[in-house]
């Protein structure tokens, strides 16, 4: 015979009160759990919750249900209700955990860390069960505040945003193809710029690979439409123009005046040929640069808005670079954006690629 799968319903306040006026008038358990249709096994249990002695007027005792009582007993059982934490004396494990959340790492990036690099831990848990254990401060070193996305949110303002036009209609991000939109096909960038405590002065020019997550970070001079192309232009002359063109497909920007020379982000200064193509996106949508976007929250970790991008040095910058691109990622089953990107370069036949734009900043 088939098994059934039984239900348990527990008792509420009323069912308690009620249980309390039958039982308190003699009625027989049997014809109790008839009534409030429980069985009469399951009666037993909860009056044991609820009993107490009833001190009659002839001074004799007599044995009573009290619903306020068994009520009580169940509101403190459900205090503890949950699994017990399973760190336990996992030294160890929890550690390391605090180790890897104060270099930066996610919870869920930290599992699967320990599982690229085959760490063995006593302890094992979830994802969700480590952010669990880190809101109900288990862990002695670090809490929700140590955590890239927890905190608190910046409120958005209501102030009226005037929309501003696109460069050129033509670079519209509609006209990009549908491979790119997919991200099947390997070359095709986000590119921003993070800038530091005041607009003016050095900034990052940050390039984010849309099939492989992979992040280019090296400072310029300021946020000009010309230190954006010089930037280019460095970036080409180190990596080639032939490599720079297989690389670098296409570059989807925002509006922001530092990115209004099309023509001369687009046009190579050594060979006068296009080296890339330039699209733009609709204005106030950084959701159409999600990657790139995302990005920026792991730079503004390590470089906090209202910091100088003077204050950090270039070996401070590639560490940030080399953070990002070596950090594992749910979406590529635990592998890195470096292994993505390198895999890549192997079919285009280009090597020593990072060794050349490590020279750039």
């Amino acid at each position: 015979m088939p098994r059934t799968t039984k239900h348990y319903v527990t008792f509420d306040r009323r069912k308690r009160d009620k249980l309390e006026a039958l039982y308190n008038a003699n009625v027989p358990v049997k014809i109790i759990a008839d009534e409030l249709g429980y069985s009469f096994q399951a009666i037993y249990h909860e009056l044991k919750h609820g009993y107490y002695m009833h001190r009659n007027s002839d001074w004799t005792e007599t044995k009573k249900y009290s619903a306020d009582k068994a009520q009580l007993s169940a509101d403190i059982n459900a205090t503890a209700k949950g699994a017990p934490i399973k760190l336990g004396k996992d030294k160890e494990f929890a550690s390391f955990v605090e180790d890897m959340v104060l270099k930066g790492y996610s919870p869920g990036a930290i599992l699967l860390y320990i599982k690229e690099h085959g760490l063995q831990f006593k302890t094992k848990v979830c994802r969700v069960t480590l952010y669990s254990y880190i809101d109900k401060g288990v862990f002695l070193r670090i809490s929700n505040k140590n955590l890239l996305r927890k905190g608190e949110r910046k409120k958005k303002t209501t102030q009226e945003k005037h929309p501003k036009k696109l460069p050129n209609v033509e670079h519209s991000i509609e006209k990009r193809t549908p491979e790119i939109n997919e991200r099947t096909s390997f070359g095709h960038w986000e590119g921003d710029t993070v800038v530091g405590k005041r607009k003016k002065g050095e900034t990052l020019l940050v390039f984010t690979e849309r099939l492989t997550r992979m992040e280019i970070i090296f400072k310029s001079f300021n946020k000009t439409a010309a230190s954006t192309v010089y930037a280019l232009n460095r970036l080409e002359r180190k990596l080639g123009s032939s490599n720079f063109r297989k690389i670098f497909k296409s570059i989807t920007f925002d509006n922001g005046t530092e990115f209004c020379d099309t023509e001369g982000m687009e046009t190579s200064p050594y060979t006068k040929k296009r080296r890339t193509t330039v699209y733009y996106c609709h204005p106030y949508c950084s959701s159409e640069r999600g990657s790139n976007e995302n990005q920026n929250g792991f730079i503004r970790r390590f470089i906090p808005k209202g910091t100088a991008i003077s204050d950090y040095s270039n070996a401070y910058i590639q560490y940030v670079q080399n953070f990002i691109n070596d950090y594992p990622r749910t979406i590529f089953n635990g592998e890195n954006s470096t292994k993505r990107f390198t895999t890549e370069l192997k079919k285009l036949n280009i090597e020593n690629f990072l060794m050349k734009i490590q020279k750039i900043s």
